[in-house]
């Protein structure tokens, strides 16, 4: 944590921040005193996070939202710029997964998962974006995920919103670079969280999952939050249009 001490004082803006991956980063950028803003759509678990930040740092507030309507990002980001007194540092974390057999894959379900996953992440991004180019510029860091890289089971459609977040990362950073608004991104694999406890209760499923991963292990949410930090901080100055897969080295092989 020493390492991001310029975080201090940053306006943050972290999307699906009340469990799991989300939280942990907003914890982390809590401790460095950075001011945070959690979203999503349970309110009662937006504030029981958010009292857990205020042990670290008192400027940490949450808003609800809701990811697949586009009018209720534009207010989401409007409200956070009115609360924090600015933006520096989005992330782009609000995801969903349904996962079923490519055959039975609805088109409310292939609806649902494009439109938080993908819709979402990039009119988040363009009104956050908006606002950084005009302050001299700012970070935005979208959470993918390594099956943007790699297909799997009952996973047509994330695979496709996440893949295609991939390349809007990309376009993003190209288009704002001039505005000094850099466009990351981070792909993780499959991470042990209390939200993922159940689905590793299928000792085939979690067996095939391990072998996949040369480290031999399921990634912990801290692992993720790591590359989270660094993209938002001074060490990443020179990067942008990028992707961290933080897989364990699944995608190498």
């Amino acid at each position: 944590m020493a390492y991001f001490q310029e975080l201090k004082g940053k306006k943050v803006l972290i999307t699906g921040g009340s469990k799991g991956l989300g939280k942990d980063a907003a914890l982390a950028f809590a401790r460095l005193g950075a001011d945070v803003m959690i979203t999503g759509r349970n309110s009662a678990d937006l504030e029981a996070a958010t009292r857990e930040m205020r042990q670290f740092h008192t400027n940490t507030f949450f808003l609800t939202a809701d990811m697949q309507d586009v009018q209720s990002i534009y207010r989401m980001v409007d409200d956070t710029l009115g609360t924090l007194g600015g933006l520096d540092i989005l992330v782009n974390n609000a995801g969903i997964n349904i996962a079923k057999p490519a055959f039975e894959v609805t088109e409310e379900d292939w609806d649902r998962v494009l439109d938080t996953n993908l819709k979402g992440t990039f009119f988040c991004a363009q009104r956050a974006g908006k606002h950084m180019a005009a302050n001299g510029g700012g970070r935005i860091i979208n959470m993918v995920s390594q099956m943007a890289f790699v297909g799997y089971i009952k996973r047509s459609a994330y695979c496709s919103s996440k893949g295609g977040a991939v390349q809007l990362t990309k376009a993003l950073a190209v288009e704002w670079a001039s505005f000094g608004v850099k466009v990351n991104a981070v792909a993780p694999t499959f991470v042990e969280t209390d939200l993922t406890k159940k689905m590793f209760e299928d000792q085939e499923f979690y067996q095939d999952v391990l072998r996949r991963i040369p480290l031999g292990k399921l990634a912990q949410v801290s692992d993720i939050t790591g590359a989270v930090l660094f993209l938002a901080s001074d060490m990443a100055n020179f990067i942008t249009g990028e992707t961290i897969k933080v897989d364990g080295g699944w995608t190498a092989i």
